[in-house]
């Protein structure tokens, strides 16, 4: 199974990038990991989300089980995270895209593509941040799948 962390917004920034980095690193012990970042459009409300809209679906492959990161969305906890995970693993999904949308969210008709919708938290947090707790989350799940030490229950 591969991983794509699908985010609109800027390059990894400097404060975030080395969580980033190394939490994607530690996720190819498992899976392929891939991030593909989407320029931001620079306009606002619904002219932006329309303008991000084709670069994400332009991104997204036939048969890619699509999880949208969306603060309406449900709440897991980190064992629901990892059976989720899991879940796709077993069933053989080739690729599992977690998209992260821009500054002013996405439209319908990229969140009617995902057959997930997870909510990090009841808070919004910047991209940024979000980028970081994605890749630690999905490794926690993973050493929690693979029975190791980090994750502590």
């Amino acid at each position: 199974m591969k991983i794509v962390a699908l985010s609109v917004g800027k390059k990894h920034d400097e404060l975030y990038g080395d969580s980033i980095l190394e939490f994607s690193s530690r996720i190819e012990r498992y899976s392929s990991f891939e991030w593909k970042i989407i320029s931001p459009s620079g306009k606002s409300g619904d002219e932006a989300r329309r303008e991000e809209e084709s670069a994400l679906l332009a991104a997204l492959k036939e048969g890619d089980y699509v999880v949208l990161l969306d603060e309406r969305g449900k709440e897991l906890s980190t064992m629901e995270l990892s059976a989720f995970v899991e879940k796709r693993m077993v069933v053989g999904d080739k690729r599992v895209v977690f998209i992260i949308g821009g500054a002013f969210g996405v439209t319908d008709i990229v969140r009617e593509k995902a057959q997930f919708v997870w909510s990090l938290s009841k808070l919004i947090f910047p991209h940024q941040l979000a980028r970081v707790i994605l890749v630690e989350q999905l490794y926690r799940a993973f050493s929690v799948i693979k029975g190791e030490k980090y994750h502590h229950v």
